[in-house]
């Protein structure tokens, strides 16, 4: 079977290549933007990338065509489909197909933390010698690459609320029929797609509806919007955790987060020491432990697991130290998941500096949205450079003049790495956070500081 993908390059569409390639199918796509590491990890699977969306690409016609959520009416490629009647999918619905049927899919949900808490299920699962598949938006170290079919029934799924594709309006984990569902927290992001929290809502409901009453929906305690969704109708059993709270709790947990102990209805079962930080992740943790568990594996294993975890590119990854100065990489572009991270730093850190950088890059963030709680997120950092990029349809000078003297707004990457290369001292922690590749200023950054 030959599937051609549009938009190939995606962190998602690219793991469904992979899966599709591992399947044994011939696999193919296009995308606007085909660049490393991604289109690396494409050709090295055997599969055929072109740029940009040409109905040539499609010639010879594959036997399916998959098409991302990037795709819409008027791109060149997706007419040529509908013009010419080929058969087409989305790529969660390609999932449910061909890889998910018959599984037993542990998803994981939620505004924040899907990628980590993914990733540590999944590495949990491996190291208890249960060889599953997963899809993952990032990529675990522990396995280094974003998708694998694996050798047993376990899938697991980070969950995604967003739209599955221009003519499947539902969010993308509907599709998935989860036996395992984890919802790791619940706020209101994605302003483009949605009007408000009660939309969300909505799209959580309706994959709560396809969870079997055999299966297990695992959420944390006392959170107002998940439990709201969940008086709209439940009929699988419950698993709540939390930092001191629900059925599986973290307790004499370290501020920064790196050690802690886990109980299970009261009882001590064992303890985590991990190279992890910030009580986000300890929440992360007990997610993915209560969900491991649900499949067989112990709690005493599973906290032997995550200390053997190597951690995620791009959530708090030490990119380079260069002359005492350490330069990270994090995901985070919700004022939740920035204060989280700065939090989890600053509690590791101590007193040295932190310098927070930060792209407002993903659709909410530029429409504004969280224009009113940004700056609060922000005040566990020393200094905050922000970055004005043109597709920002505010200004950051509201943020700026409420941060006072320890922020900056910058127009330009090279400025800021001229800022940090004048300023920044031995014993300084720099944090660079955007959903974007922030036009490689994190090399940048460490290659003006040994010229320096």
């Amino acid at each position: 079977m030959h599937i051609h993908i549009l938009g190939i390059c995606g962190t998602f569409m690219g793991g469904v290549a992979l899966l599709a390639r591992s399947l044994g199918m011939t696999v193919s796509g296009s995308d606007a933007n085909v660049y490393p590491p991604m289109s690396d990890q494409l050709a090295e699977a055997g599969i055929t990338l072109q740029e940009g969306y040409l109905a040539e690409h499609l010639d010879p016609v594959p036997d399916l065509v998959v098409m991302g959520n990037a795709m819409s009416r008027g791109n060149p490629a997706v007419e040529y489909v509908l013009n010419k009647g080929l058969p087409y999918t989305s790529g969660p619905q390609w999932l449910a197909d061909y890889v998910l049927k018959d599984r037993w899919v542990l998803a994981v949900s939620g505004t924040h933390g899907k990628t980590t808490t993914s990733s540590l299920l999944a590495w949990i699962l491996q190291d208890a010698g249960m060889a599953p598949g997963f899809l993952i938006g990032g990529v675990p170290a522990n396995f280094g690459e974003t998708a694998r079919l694996g050798d047993t029934p376990f899938f697991v799924i980070e969950a995604d609320e967003y739209d599955t594709a221009f003519f499947d309006k539902r969010s993308k984990f509907v599709h998935y029929h989860p036996r395992t569902l984890v919802v790791n927290n619940l706020e209101f992001d994605h302003a483009d797609i949605f009007d408000d929290l009660a939309a969300i809502q909505k799209q959580f409901h309706h994959v709560i509806r396809t969870v079997p009453s055999e299966g297990l929906l695992i959420t944390p305690s006392h959170v107002d919007a998940i439990e709201q969704v969940i008086r709209m109708g439940c009929w699988t059993p419950q698993k709540t955790f939390g930092l001191n709270e629900g059925k599986l709790r973290a307790e004499n947990i370290a501020d920064d987060g790196s050690q802690f102990d886990v109980a299970d209805e009261g009882d001590k079962k064992a303890s985590v020491s991990w190279s992890m930080l910030g009580l986000h992740n300890v929440s992360n943790a007990l997610a993915a432990i209560a969900a491991a568990h649900h499949v067989g594996v112990s709690i005493e294993h599973a906290c032997e697991a995550l200390s053997r975890f190597k951690g995620i590119k791009r959530r708090m990854e030490l990119c380079g130290e260069v002359k005492g100065i350490r330069v990270y990489d994090d995901f985070a572009h919700h004022p939740t998941a920035i204060a989280t991270t700065l939090n989890g730093l600053r509690a590791n850190i101590g007193e040295r500096k932190l310098i927070a950088i930060l792209e407002p890059r993903s659709n909410t963030m530029r429409m504004g949205v969280h224009q009113q709680t940004l700056a609060e997120s922000l005040q566990a950092a020393d200094q905050v450079i922000l970055f004005e990029g043109q597709a920002l349809d505010w200004p950051l000078s509201d943020v700026q003049q409420q941060l006072g003297q320890k922020a900056r707004v910058e127009d330009s990457i090279d400025d800021i790495v001229g800022i940090i290369t004048a300023e920044a001292q031995a014993g300084d922690e720099v944090l660079i956070m955007s959903n974007g590749g922030f036009g490689g200023i994190h090399q940048r950054i460490l290659t003006a500081l040994e010229q320096r």
